[in-house]
């Protein structure tokens, strides 16, 4: 619980602190700007506020880590959800509108999630989670973002050290095995993730793991 609210509180201060010309920068993301990724972390938090209000009467289905859908395909931006964010932070029009409604629905998320009951099983995506696995899978979604909102700014600060480290230890249970020592945690995230190519020389580390790179979630 401490860490969704440390990596949210860091990534909504990290956006918060941006000139308004970095809007218009590429994000990490595929086919999206930094405004857009900006957009997408609101319908986040709107996400997390119905998740934490919508209680399931049935044992969960899933957990911090089976939470994830896993693909080998890394996204293209044209998915139509994916354009739909496009246009609804072009909408915006002034950088300031993102961030008051960003710092506004997720501060709110922060303290819904404060006041939530961890053991509580919640519904989302016709699936059954308990508030801590829900909290503790953010904190990948989060963080990933994190990452990819700096990932064309080298301004901007990198997430907690905590949470790159909580992160890397869910996608090696994702991946079924640990990724080299060697590999920096936000490295191990980067790759893992497909955010970016592994070096000749980290590929020859990473030995039979390399081929089932990368593990994209959605």
């Amino acid at each position: 619980m401490d860490l969704f609210s440390h990596s949210w509180t860091a990534l909504r201060a990290a956006v918060a602190e941006l000139p308004d010309e970095d809007f218009a920068q590429p994000s990490g993301c595929a086919g999206w700007l930094v405004r857009d990724l900006v957009c997408h972390l609101v319908i986040d938090a709107q996400d997390v506020l119905i998740t934490l209000v919508t209680p399931a009467g049935t044992e969960p289905t899933r957990d911090a880590v089976t939470y994830w859908e896993v693909s080998r395909t890394p996204p293209t931006g044209d998915d139509p959800l994916d354009a739909l964010t496009v246009r609804l932070a072009a909408a915006y029009e002034e950088p300031r509108l993102l961030k008051f409604h960003l710092d506004d629905v997720g501060s709110a998320a922060g303290r819904a999630a404060e006041l939530a009951d961890p053991g509580l099983r919640v519904g989302t995506r016709d699936e059954v989670i308990t508030v801590a696995d829900y909290l503790s899978a953010y904190v990948m979604e989060w963080t990933l973002h994190h990452l990819d909102l700096a990932a064309h700014l080298p301004q901007v600060a990198r997430p907690p050290a905590q949470a790159l480290a909580r992160c890397r230890e869910t996608l090696e249970k994702i991946a079924g095995t640990a990724f080299p020592a060697s590999f920096p945690d936000q490295d191990a995230l980067l790759v893992g993730t497909g955010r970016r190519a592994p070096t000749d020389a980290e590929r020859a580390e990473l030995g039979e793991l390399a081929a089932k790179l990368p593990f994209i979630l959605g």
